[in-house]
């Protein structure tokens, strides 16, 4: 057994005696300890891995989200966090319904501040006690949320400067969703067209 996976392995130990209560499940794979955690306890867990001696989570890298459309918790929320301390990294994910209320962390890391808003942008999830929740990589009047999968490639609406009016108009996009639609058939199994060059093969 490596260094890196001991130390790794008594991280995820001490955490999950202290927090029991809060972490659903916890796995070290391609060098990183994931731990799941009940969406109410994400705020206490997050400031017990920035506070606690042991762990020292002080620098947040990044949060995301992830669309399981498929699944009743529709979304997994996912947090990435640094420890100098330890030189070690962990993630932090929890599962929450597509209507559900995520608590907001910028209390505890004020760098969240841009990173929830963004998750909200492109994914459409809300969090409670964010002192300025908008959208921010959007335009103002923005239909939809681009990273969910049920999101059609073409958006809503396409932007464009309109010569006679003098200013931008929004439209809608005239593609329909079927343009998303492929059959990934060949010429060669049966399909109706005849690409250029195989013309050679009709009537052998």
């Amino acid at each position: 057994m490596s260094m890196e996976i001991a130390a790794f392995e008594d991280l995820q130990e001490t955490i999950t005696m202290r927090k029991e209560g809060a972490v659903l499940q916890s796995e070290i794979a391609h060098g990183e300890l994931t731990m799941t955690v009940r969406p109410a306890a994400l705020v206490d867990f997050i400031g017990f891995l920035k506070a606690d001696g042991a762990c020292r989570f002080t620098t947040l890298i990044d949060i995301t989200a992830i669309d399981w459309p498929e699944r009743e918790r529709r979304f997994d929320i996912v947090y990435h966090f640094l420890s100098m301390h330890l030189n070690q990294r962990i993630r932090v994910k929890a599962e929450v319904r597509e209507d559900e209320i995520v608590p907001s962390i910028v209390e505890i890391h004020p760098g969240a501040n841009w990173y929830e808003r963004e998750v909200f942008d492109m994914y459409g999830l809300l969090f409670s006690g964010h002192p300025d929740l908008r959208r921010i990589l959007t335009d103002y009047g923005f239909r939809g949320y681009p990273l969910r999968k049920d999101f059609p490639t073409t958006g809503y609406v396409e932007v464009r400067y309109d010569e006679e009016q003098k200013r931008v108009v929004y439209e809608p996009v005239k593609l329909t969703q079927e343009y998303r639609q492929f059959d990934f058939m060949s010429p060669w199994e049966g399909a109706e067209y005849i690409l250029p060059g195989d013309e050679k093969g009709e009537g052998a």
